[in-house]
Order: C-alpha cells, then structure tokens, then sequence
C-alpha cells in the first residue's frame, strides 16, 4: 500500500475549500447573481470531472510521452457522465462507474 498520493489529495483539499466552504462563511451569499452561484455550484464536480478524466484515460510511458489509454476505462467515464446528465445526480454517476469497472474486472474484460 502507498501513501505517496495523500499528501496531494490534502493539498488539493486545502486548494478547493474555500470555493466549497465560501456559501457557509460569507454573509449575504444567495444575493450574488445567479452566474456567481452556477460557478460556485459547479467548481467542485468540475475539480472531480479534471481528476477522474486525467487519471483514467491518459497515461505516461516510459519516454516520458502523454499516451491515451484504452480500455474500459473510457465506457466508463461515458457511462457517468450519461448518468450525471440524465439524471442530475453526480453521486450515480460515479457509484454506477465504479461499478461497471468492478463487473468487468470481476469477468476479466479487464
């Protein structure tokens, strides 16, 4: 098991709370134009759309060079971004990702 990445996930944590935690902190908040809070709303699935994209469907070989990868990693991504269109429910899409990659894994397709 590797901790190598924790340090980077607080980081990240620390980087994107205060978009998160701005509604509960500024007085007044739900006066700002509704563009303002479509952003603020947003900022959070947007930081976890960027991390699930870059890390399940690009990759980096040995030369040092950016590679797409294939695989079910991409029917899978669809699949929660499908979902999280349909049905407006970003926890779904991810639990419903997490779970095709798991059958297919479970029957070796991956």
């Amino acid at each position: 098991m590797s901790i190598e990445l924790v340090g980077l996930a607080l980081l990240m944590g620390a980087v994107t709370y205060p978009s998160r935690a701005l509604p509960l902190l500024a007085p007044g908040i739900e006066r700002l134009p509704p563009v303002a809070l479509a952003y603020l709303r947003f900022v959070g699935p947007a930081v976890l759309a960027a991390l699930a994209a870059t890390n399940t469907v690009l990759a980096t070989d040995e030369a040092g060079h950016t590679v797409v990868l294939v695989g079910i990693a991409w029917p899978a991504v669809a699949l929660a971004v499908l979902l999280v269109a349909w049905r407006r429910n970003l926890l779904l899409g991810i639990v419903a990702a997490i779970v095709l990659v798991a059958l297919a894994r479970a029957v070796g397709l991956a």
